[in-house]
């Protein structure tokens, strides 16, 4: 499939994973309008387990990147206010945005891409978002999520 003819929205990946390629889904968001190449390449590094995309509770996602100095991904405070400012605008435009991408950690889900994503929500007061999430082990430890 083409880059050109995909939108990366939550249907499209729905539609994805339907059919058993939400992983090559990911990949082709990431290389492209997802601008995390860096990413999809340390999927690629072993086989990873997948579910979704699925509903989550904002409640239940941990950032991993933002200017808090004790995350991950320390992002600088301008450049973190400049990014959750532009997805708030495209949340409140009607934007239909591309599910956000977890990690299950011992049952914790912690965003890898989405950051900004999941602040902005949080800010808009959204309960749930839609959710892609991955395991290192087993596809045994997902069922926590279904």
């Amino acid at each position: 499939m083409h880059i050109n003819n995909l939108s990366f929205t939550i249907e499209e990946a729905i539609d994805f994973s339907v059919k058993g390629k939400i992983e090559e889904w990911i990949h082709l968001f990431l290389n492209s309008v997802g601008d995390n190449k860096a990413l999809s390449e340390g999927l690629n590094l072993q086989k990873r387990f997948w579910l979704g995309p699925i509903l989550i509770s904002l409640d239940n996602l941990k950032r991993c990147t933002g200017p808090e100095p004790d995350m991950e991904y320390v992002d600088s405070d301008e450049a973190w206010e400049k990014h959750i400012i532009k997805f708030q605008q495209l949340i409140n435009d009607g934007w239909d945005m591309p599910p956000l991408i977890a990690e299950n950690t011992k049952g914790k889900l912690i965003i890898r891409d989405g950051n900004h994503r999941l602040e902005a929500m949080r800010r808009e007061k959204f309960d749930k978002c839609w959710v892609v999430i991955w395991d290192n082990d087993n596809q045994d430890n997902l069922k926590l999520f279904i």
